[in-house]
C-alpha cells in the first residue's frame, strides 16, 4: 500500500493519516469542513490536494449514521481500489451499505479500539492505536485483497487485528464501551450541584470513574443512536443490580440483625461479582491478567521530579507495569503509585527510601 485517502479528519481519521504518513504512505485528506481538513494537513497527516486518479485504500472516518451515504460517494467517484471505515457500531452501516447497492466485495468494515476523551483533529497522535485491538467485520461479499489491505492498515497503524461478526461486535463495545460511557456520565452528573467542600474531597478513585465522562456529548450521541438497544440492554442489568444495591444498603440500616445480615450478604455478593469481572480483563500486552501490587512514592510538584523517580526505579532493576498519579488536595504534592511484580516491592521500596523518597506504607 502506497496512497490512501481518509475521509473525516477527526480525531480517529486524523490518527490514522498521521500514522500512515509516518510510514511512508502519501495521504489526501477530505473532510465536510475544510478547515478540519487543513488543520490536520497543517499537522502533518497528508495533503488537502485531490489525488490524481484511485489510491489504494479509502479510509472512512465519519459517524455511523453517515458511513453508507459517504460509502456510496466514495464509491461513485472512483476515489480507491479499497474502501474501509472505522465507525464505532458496524451492523447498522453495514446493513446501510448493502441497501444503498454500494460495492461490498472492495469494502470491510472496521473498528480500531482507541480513542480519548478530546475530539478533533488537534487531539490526534500518530501512536493513538499501537497496541489496541483494531476489529474488521468482512462479510462473505469481502475478497481476500480487501481484507489484506485492512489487516496492512492495522499493521501500519501498530494495531492488532481482530476479526468478528458485525453483530457480535456491536455487542461486545455496547459491554465494554458505550454502556461505561454512560455509566460514568452518570456518577459525574452526581457532582454537578455538588457542594464545594465535597468536591475539594475528590481523590482518585472518583477521578478514575469520571475520566471518560469528559467526552464530547454530540460524538456520543451519534454512537449510541446506532447502537442504542444494545447498550438500554445492558443498562437495564445495570439498574436491576443497582435496584438490589439500594435495597441491600437500606437493610443495612434496619434495626433486625437479620436484615442487616442479609444487606451485608447483598453488598458482599455485588462486589464479589465486581472482583470476578474486573480479574477477567486482559493485562499487559493483552496477556492473562498479572496480579501487581503498588509501591506509592510522595512526589513533590517540581520539574524534573517523575522523571528521576523513574530513574532511581530504572537504577533499582525494576520494571514499572503501570502507574498512576494522585494529586494531593490543597497541597503541592501528589502520589505516584508504581505497580509493581509482587516480588520488587521490598526492594524498591529500601532503595527508593535510601535514596530520599517518602514511601508511603
Amino acid at each position: 500500500m502506497r496512497t490512501a485517502v481518509v475521509v473525516g479528519t477527526g480525531l480517529i481519521g486524523t490518527s490514522a493519516a498521521l500514522a500512515l504518513t509516518g510510514r511512508g504512505l502519501t495521504v489526501h485528506l477530505e473532510d465536510a469542513d475544510p478547515d478540519a481538513a487543513r488543520t490536520a494537513a497543517a499537522l502533518g497527516a497528508g495533503t488537502t490536494e485531490p489525488a490524481d486518479g484511485p489510491v489504494d485504500l479509502a479510509i472512512i472516518a465519519v459517524p455511523p449514521a453517515l458511513v453508507g451515504k459517504v460509502l456510496a460517494d466514495c464509491q461513485r467517484r472512483g476515489l480507491a481500489r479499497w474502501y474501509t471505515d472505522v465507525a464505532s457500531v458496524k451492523a447498522g452501516p453495514r446493513a446501510e451499505v448493502t441497501a444503498l447497492g454500494c460495492d461490498t466485495v472492495h469494502y470491510i468494515g472496521s473498528h480500531p479500539m482507541a480513542g480519548r476523551e478530546r475530539s478533533g483533529p488537534l487531539a490526534a497522535r500518530a501512536d493513538l492505536f499501537e497496541g489496541r485491538p483494531w476489529v474488521l467485520t468482512p462479510t462473505p461479499d469481502t475478497d481476500t485483497e480487501t481484507l489484506n489491505a485492512a489487516l496492512e492498515l492495522v499493521a501500519l497503524c501498530g494495531a492488532m487485528p481482530i476479526v468478528m461478526d458485525a453483530a457480535a461486535h456491536d455487542r461486545a463495545v455496547a459491554l465494554v464501551s458505550h454502556a461505561p460511557q454512560l455509566v460514568s456520565s452518570l456518577v459525574a452528573a452526581r457532582l454537578e450541584n455538588a457542594d464545594e467542600t465535597a468536591i475539594r474531597l475528590s481523590g482518585q478513585g472518583v477521578r478514575d470513574v469520571t475520566r471518560i465522562a469528559a467526552s464530547n456529548p454530540g460524538m456520543w450521541v451519534d454512537i449510541l443512536s446506532a447502537n442504542a438497544g444494545a447498550v438500554a440492554d445492558i443498562l437495564e442489568e445495570v439498574a436491576a443490580d443497582l435496584g438490589d444495591t439500594v435495597t441491600a444498603l437500606r437493610a443495612l440500616q434496619a434495626a433486625e440483625e437479620g436484615e442487616r445480615a442479609a444487606g451485608a450478604a447483598g453488598i458482599a455478593a455485588v462486589m464479589r461479582r465486581g472482583n470476578t469481572g474486573q480479574a477477567r480483563i486482559p493485562g499487559k500486552h493483552g496477556a492473562p491478567p498479572t496480579r501487581y501490587e503498588t509501591v506509592a512514592v510522595v512526589l513533590g510538584d517540581q520539574p524534573g521530579e517523575l522523571g528521576r523517580l523513574f530513574g532511581e526505579v530504572g537504577a533499582a532493576g525494576v520494571n514499572i507495569e503501570d502507574v498512576a498519579i494522585e494529586h494531593s488536595t490543597g497541597q503541592q504534592v501528589g502520589f505516584v503509585q508504581l505497580s509493581v511484580a509482587p516480588a520488587a516491592v521490598k526492594p524498591l521500596t529500601t532503595a527508593l527510601r535510601a535514596s530520599g523518597w517518602s514511601v508511603r506504607d
